[in-house]
């Protein structure tokens, strides 16, 4: 029973259906934002396994976690609207006069509270036209393409939907993660969460995160 963050869904199902199609263990998987999992994890104290957006997302639930793993490295990106329109190029572009952006939920969102603290440091907080804010990261890129913003704060690995554009070396290096594999004390199989724990740091799991756009936590 493992706990994964929304933004990850792609990669980790293939991970998860690999793994299984590899082992045969069946493999029961909540995807959902940071919040909503911690909440589940101190309510109902189920789970072997909990994938984070970052690090700091175990920090709610550490009394529940008995390891932890880095495994890749989760990148914000400013995306915009393919042919970026608006000609946005870094983060002062988003307090244009005209601009309007889409970010995360600060409460219950790892990469909301990148783009909140991002926003904050290049002092253009109460400057940005906010149009929304989403609980979970894909559906920013959605937006994007739909044309409902004009920009977003954003992991990498959710741009891949047609009509989005990654903007480089746009100040967000500054702001990258890392995704953790933390182990939960409340865990009811613990074979089966150490095998799973050895394939996600197998050759084959590595080339799916690879895939998708993640780099290897070092």
């Amino acid at each position: 029973m493992i706990y994964c963050g929304a933004g990850m869904t792609k990669p980790f199902q293939e991970i998860a259906d690999s793994f299984k199609a590899a082992t045969g263990c069946g493999m029961n998987v909540t995807y959902a934002n940071a919040g909503q999992i911690q909440s589940q994890i101190t309510t109902s104290e189920e789970g072997d396994m909990f994938i984070a957006g970052s690090a700091e997302e175990l920090k709610p639930v550490e009394s529940y976690v008995s390891e932890s793993r880095a495994l890749v490295k989760h990148i914000p990106v400013l995306a915009v609207q393919s042919g970026n329109p608006k000609n946005i190029t870094s983060l002062s572009g988003l307090a244009e006069e005209g601009v309007s952006l889409i970010i995360g939920d600060a409460d219950s969102t790892p990469i909301g509270k990148i783009a909140k603290k991002a926003l904050t440091d290049a002092g253009i907080l109460d400057k940005v036209q906010i149009a929304a804010s989403t609980t979970t990261a894909p559906q920013m890129a959605t937006a994007i393409a739909a044309g409902e913003a004009d920009a977003a704060i954003i992991w990498k690995e959710n741009c891949d939907a047609e009509g989005v554009e990654i903007m480089d070396n746009s100040g967000l290096e500054d702001y990258i993660k890392t995704i953790p594999a933390a182990s939960l004390s409340c865990s009811g199989d613990h074979d089966a969460r150490q095998a799973f724990l050895d394939y996600l740091n197998s050759g084959k799991a590595r080339e799916i995160w690879i895939k998708y756009g993640y780099e290897i936590a070092e």
